[in-house]
This record gives C-alpha cells, sequence and structure tokens, in this order.
C-alpha cells in the first residue's frame, strides 16, 4: 500500500469528503492540510489570512506541508486548493516518494453552483456578489493554477460523481 495519498484540486473539488471516505475504505489516517495548520497555529485560516496575510499563511503552508509529507505514513492528505501553487510546493508533491498525487478536477460550473452558498467561509472567494461574478473568479484561478494541478501523478474527474464512486476510482488507479 502507498505510504501517503495526496488530494489536490481547487477548492469545492471534494478534496476533504473525498480524502476522509479514501481514508475510511482504505483503512488509513486522514489529514486535511488547513486543518493542521489551524492545529499549529492555534488560530483558523481565515483568521491568519486576516491579521499576517497570505504571504506569511504560504510560507507556513510549506512548512507543514514538508512536515507532513515527512513524517506521515499511511495516510490521505487533503491539500488547500492553492497549496501546489506557491514556493517549491508541487515539486515537494510530485516527489514524495510512495505518495501519489491525485488531481480531483471539477467543471467550473460545478465548483460555482457547489461554492456560491459557503463562499463567506472562504476568503478567497468571499468578495464575490454574484454567481456570475464567482464563476469568472473561480475560471481565472483554475486557469492559472492549471500548470500545478495536471503535474499530479493522477487525475480523476468528479463531475457528476458521488464521493463513493470517485474513491472507487481512485481506488482503482492506485495498487493496493
Amino acid at each position: 500500500m502507498s505510504k501517503n495519498i495526496i488530494l489536490i484540486g481547487y477548492m469545492g473539488c471534494g478534496k476533504s469528503s473525498v480524502g476522509r471516505q479514501l481514508a475510511k475504505n482504505r483503512q488509513m489516517d486522514y489529514i486535511d492540510l488547513d486543518d493542521y495548520i489551524e492545529m499549529k497555529e492555534k488560530d483558523t485560516i481565515r483568521e491568519i489570512f486576516k491579521n499576517k496575510g497570505e504571504v506569511y499563511f504560504r510560507k507556513i503552508e510549506a512548512t507543514y506541508l514538508q512536515e507532513c509529507l515527512g513524517s506521515l505514513k499511511n495516510t490521505v492528505l487533503s491539500l488547500g486548493g492553492g497549496t501546489p501553487c506557491f514556493g517549491n510546493n508541487m515539486q515537494t508533491i510530485v516527489e514524495a516518494i510512495n505518495s501519489p498525487s491525485v488531481y480531483l478536477q471539477t467543471s467550473i460550473g460545478e465548483l460555482a453552483k457547489r461554492l456560491f452558498t459557503e463562499k463567506d467561509k472562504r476568503p478567497l472567494i468571499a468578495h464575490t456578489k454574484t454567481v456570475d461574478e464567482l464563476t469568472e473568479f473561480i475560471a481565472k484561478h483554475v486557469f492559472e493554477r492549471s500548470q500545478y494541478y495536471l503535474q499530479s501523478q493522477l487525475k480523476v474527474s468528479t463531475n457528476s460523481k458521488s464521493v463513493e464512486e470517485i474513491v472507487t476510482e481512485i481506488g482503482s488507479l492506485i495498487e493496493v
């Protein structure tokens, strides 16, 4: 079995839901990098962004990513949507031994539909007012980030699939 499985993709693609179920099905531990950062920093991601800024957040995010990949075993690790796109994070992810990365690809329309109702909880999109504005923001962001996401060893489309279907597909792609 793989040492770890790393889930990447844009916010709202299902990394947390899929990660929890994948870990349960494979009898692995589960860690969400954002939750790990909040635990280590004793503060919420929202407050870290607000009080210390994105540059500080991205710096500690890279540190905690390396910490997780260096110490975790038999764990499904869900990353924040921006994690692969900053510093050398994607290189760190790709080079992680026995830890395949899986890009959960989701259409722009599907992401906008999923994220609009919870946008106030997400610092990067909280400023958007309408579905169209959110859709435009997501489209631009996904375009900018796709060069990083596409470096993942595996790609799985999440459109119109249940969490269980996605988990099954990932399981079939990763050797036991």
